[in-house]
């Protein structure tokens, strides 16, 4: 299954090259377009660290019961 994380982590080098290519196709330097498309990557990891962050998962109480019971 594809997660959240998993995502980002493609659309990271997608960002980059297909931004930096449209840039430059529509005439933009490539010393322009590289760091134009850096910052949306950037703007991809600040927000699986930052706003969208992992967490540890919270371990939930789990009840055991005695499973033998005695009669008294």
């Amino acid at each position: 299954m594809t997660g959240y994380y998993d995502i980002v982590l493609g659309l990271i080098p997608l960002a980059m090259a297909g931004i930096t290519g449209v840039l430059v196709l529509a005439g933009f330097a490539l010393t322009t377009a590289i760091p134009l498309a850096s910052v949306v990557a950037v703007g991809l990891i600040g927000h699986a660290m930052f706003v969208n962050a992992p967490v540890d998962p919270v371990p939930t109480e789990t009840v055991q019961s005695d499973p033998v019971q005695t009669a008294d």
